[in-house]
């Protein structure tokens, strides 16, 4: 089975998860701060959709980020490096990757992130309660709370609350990092 374009499987993800919500198009672009033609193209398949975007329309659907790329679920399943359902950023170089998106009455998602030194990826706040715990697997990066973010190594780990607003700002070329979100 071929895979489908990852903005494929968003726009029939943002249609289910927004009738699921019984909201009308122009409600949910209007809270999530967008163009009702912007969510349109996005619902279509023709728009290409930033992380930004994305989780503001999540917030407002008060459902996952992973949600929207809905990946298949194999009873065993591998991502080699470069592949998988990634998308980026719009003012930082800054790509996520879904690894493992949350089943059905569990409460958590998985990302690999690549960042590159510049601007970091500034985070508005998830839904409540979201927790995000994240291991810096290559690189540096100041990562956490925007008003105090920590500096971290290969191999440090850092958990902090993501319902406020948050940072990941690579500081070495190539960082990259694993980040779990927890729902509660």
């Amino acid at each position: 089975m071929q895979p489908q374009a990852p903005q494929l499987v968003i726009a029939a993800s943002l249609r289910r998860e927004r009738r699921r919500s019984g909201l009308s198009l122009s409600e949910v672009a209007r809270q999530a701060g967008i163009a009702k033609s912007t969510l349109s193209q996005l619902e279509s398949g023709t728009g290409n959709p930033s992380i930004e975007t994305l989780w503001a329309i999540c917030v407002v659907l008060d459902t996952p980020f992973s949600r929207l790329l809905d990946p298949p679920r194999p009873a065993v399943q591998v991502i080699r490096a470069g592949e998988g359902p990634t998308v980026a950023a719009s003012a930082a170089q800054y790509r996520a990757t879904l690894l493992a998106a949350c089943p059905p009455n569990a409460r958590r998602d998985i990302y690999l992130l690549a960042a590159e030194p510049g601007p970091g990826r500034m985070s508005d706040p998830h839904q409540p309660g979201v927790v995000e715990h994240i291991v810096l697997t290559a690189g540096r990066a100041l990562v956490g709370i925007a008003a105090d973010p920590v500096e971290l190594a290969p191999g440090d780990y850092i958990c902090y609350p993501a319902d406020v607003p948050h940072v990941f700002q690579a500081l070495a070329p190539g960082t990259q990092a694993v980040e779990l979100h927890e729902y509660s």
